[in-house]
């Protein structure tokens, strides 16, 4: 009965530590896969504010334009309307 009982205790030790040790190896996996979407969060973060940016810069260039050729336009001047009546 002594020897079953060590050698099962013996049995449960060992896939204790095998358990120990998968946990551990989940942990870090855990680990270096939350470092991971840190990393693809903050590019995200990145590329949506250089498209945003991007965004503004054209908007911006098309005010200028229209700005540039509203200036340069002769102020006087209308587009024919017709027969003048």
């Amino acid at each position: 009965m002594k020897e079953k009982l060590t050698q099962r205790l013996k049995s449960l030790k060992a896939e204790f530590e095998a358990g120990q040790n998968l946990l551990a190896d989940y942990e870090s996996k855990q680990r270096s896969l939350r470092e991971t979407l840190l990393r693809i969060s903050g590019a995200i973060m990145v590329l949506e504010e250089m498209l945003a940016d991007s965004v503004e810069e054209e908007k911006s260039k098309e005010k200028q334009t229209i700005d540039i050729q509203a200036e340069t336009q002769p102020q006087g001047e209308l587009a024919p309307a017709g027969d003048g009546t």
